[in-house]
């Protein structure tokens, strides 16, 4: 069966590039590093991938806002590419800085790109936060995390601007819709505002969200940093059947995108 291609989206300053391209290698698709000016020149065309993936880093080095520069680059030189390539019915991951991306385009929470309805700003604790926390895998309708439901998973979180904020009428659409994938959960597994638990102080706890189709999601913990075992800081306790708990977000995907 013909592996499905993932188009692993650079530019300066993203510096997550290769733990996205290994770990959609690992869940059986086909990676291709493209540098966004590879797609404006029409070198390479979106058509030609299933996934496109956009890894986590600081994007033209953050500057204005996170991921800002090269939302605004996509949507004024590749708005077109992009409609298409959703309209097809094919799968985007946004991680960390594609969150923020992927948010500030438009393309989440409504897939309307150029209308900003949600932010990922300033961490509550006013500074960068990295070490491992606990999500709470939410029902939903996302492809990614199919069979995932209501499980617990460890991952890595690594930002400064990672806290999700919105009107509360974007909230409520958000919930109501299901599109809520993943909220920061606390040591009972619930989900928590509470500090470290909640890295950022993200309204209703949300680390993730996904568009209404299910096929567009973004998060900001890191599932590429735990695809293989021996990447958890605890792996020798753990069970000889452990899956690392990323990679069947990684999965989910290839899947999908086989079918199609």
């Amino acid at each position: 069966m013909k592996k499905p291609r993932v188009c692993v989206l650079r530019t300066d300053g993203i510096n997550c590039d290769e733990e996205m391209f290994y770990a959609f290698e690992k869940a059986g698709a086909e990676s291709q590093m493209v540098h966004v000016n590879q797609l404006r020149s029409k070198e390479v065309q979106l058509a030609d991938y299933q996934i496109l993936a956009l890894p986590g880093g600081f994007s033209y080095g953050d500057d204005v806002h996170s991921g800002k520069i090269l939302a605004v680059e996509l949507t004024s030189f590749l708005k077109e590419q992009l409609s298409e390539f959703v309209d097809s019915g094919k799968l985007m991951l946004g991680i960390c800085n594609g969150f923020q991306v992927l948010v500030r385009t438009g393309l989440l929470p409504d897939r309307n790109q150029g209308n900003i309805e949600a932010t990922l700003t300033v961490n509550d604790s006013g500074h960068f936060e990295c070490r491992w926390i606990r999500l709470l895998v939410e029902p939903s309708h996302c492809v990614f995390t199919r069979g995932m439901e209501g499980s617990l998973i460890d991952i890595q979180v690594a930002h400064g601007e990672g806290k999700f904020y919105s009107d509360p009428s974007v909230i409520e659409k958000i919930e109501h819709g299901g599109q809520v994938v993943f909220r920061y959960a606390g040591a009972d597994g619930k989900p928590t505002a509470l500090y470290p638990a909640n890295p950022n102080g993200s309204l209703n706890f949300i680390a993730g969200i996904c568009d209404s189709t299910g096929r567009i999601m973004g998060m900001m913990p890191h599932p590429e940093r735990y695809v293989e075992k021996t990447q958890h800081p605890n792996w020798r306790r753990m069970p000889e059947d452990t899956v690392p708990h990323g990679l069947a977000i990684f999965k989910n995907a290839v899947e999908y995108a086989r079918q199609m």
